[in-house]
């Protein structure tokens, strides 16, 4: 976590990336970051894999091993890449459309393809065209990122001087709209914040991966002001932690600092809870299936033990249930997650159960 954004990715992310051509490699890295996400509680998970179709086909395989709600899709890249780790743009389409039929194929409800360009930077004009036609053709999600460093914002200016913002390049090839997930969009300019709220684009808020690299610090409580629906994303490894409670304590950190900085009201520890869960669902179209328990929903939950032996967690018997709740947001870990359930099927329960 030493570096910015652009020469943190080619410093670290690539080459690791890279690795992911040996699909044997990736499926057993694959398999270790879902066990992984599901045993720090995360039931539902958008997944950026690499550009390798055969190993994201790997990650699509453990996530239905285990059982995780996922969205699932393969990166793309065709600019600005090392020559050791990009595609031609030809290449990225073919494979990302064999890559979606392949998992819409499997007609699992649980799993679903996520068309995937990185960010601009590294997809050219007819990349993303290419993306936002296979999206409107198949009527599936689009995730990527967006305004998350001021470097790569300059360098996205230099590179589509055409249009007046980053987010309208987006737009301009068909990739921003209501089944779009952005990543970060800290340094979005009020037309931007209008132009996504227009589209019906969401934001996954990334606080512990912009806290890392210095990229620095959205203002959610702005943007849910203006519509725009949020839900927090863990960013490993931009993030530190793969535990979704750490995201949560993260944001409101970050909602500290951006009332320290502009006098926007700090999240309760309750309003944290809600981005992580029906905040989450929301900005992934899934309002209506998942993210709390009303009548009908999945049953998509962790049940929770504060009393676990070495528990990080104390009560006392003047505690509310809200106390209780707000205590395992604030201290507790995995060893407080006793079962996690997917569509009413127990996916996780520790050995010790």
């Amino acid at each position: 976590m030493d570096l910015p954004l652009l020469e943190w990715l080619g410093k670290y992310t690539f080459p690791t990336e890279a690795r992911f051509a040996d699909t044997d490699f990736a499926a057993a890295v694959y398999q270790r970051n879902v066990a992984r996400l599901v045993r720090n509680g995360t039931t539902t998970a958008c997944y950026y894999a690499s550009i390798h179709a055969a190993g994201t086909r790997a990650l699509v395989d453990a996530v239905v091993r285990v059982g995780q709600r996922a969205l699932v899709g393969k990166v793309c890249m065709d600019r600005n890449s090392p020559p050791y780790y990009i595609e031609t743009t030809a290449d990225s389409l073919a494979d990302t459309e064999s890559f979606v039929k392949s998992v819409l194929d499997l007609k699992n409800d649980l799993v679903l393809p996520i068309i995937t360009p990185r960010f601009v930077p590294t997809c050219t004009a007819a990349l993303m065209r290419g993306l936002g036609e296979l999206a409107a053709k198949y009527d599936i999600h689009i995730q990527s990122h967006l305004s998350e460093n001021v470097d790569e914002i300059e360098l996205v200016r230099s590179l589509h001087p055409e249009q007046p913002s980053y987010s309208q390049v987006d737009d301009a090839f068909g990739l921003l709209k209501s089944k779009t997930i952005l990543g970060h969009c800290v340094h979005l300019s009020p037309e931007e914040i209008d132009l996504m709220r227009t589209r019906g684009a969401a934001v996954a808020h990334c606080p512990s991966s912009n806290f890392s690299i210095c990229s620095g610090v959205a203002s959610v409580r702005n943007l849910m002001a203006n519509e725009i629906k949020v839900g927090l994303g863990t960013d490993v490894a931009g993030g530190a932690s793969p535990s979704m409670l750490d995201a949560i304590r993260q944001a409101l950190t970050a909602s500290k600092v951006t009332f320290l900085q502009h006098g926007t009201a700090p999240f309760s520890v309750l309003e944290g809870l809600y981005l992580a869960t029906l905040g989450g669902a929301a900005a992934i179209g899934l309002q209506d299936c998942i993210g709390n328990f009303v009548a009908g929903k999945s049953f998509d939950a962790l049940l929770i033990d504060t009393c676990v032996e070495d528990s990080p967690v104390d009560l006392f018997d003047s505690d509310t249930i809200e106390d209780i709740v707000s205590k395992f947001i604030i201290l507790g870990d995995d060893r407080n997650i006793t079962s996690v359930y997917v569509a009413g099927k127990c996916i996780h329960r520790p050995s010790r159960c």
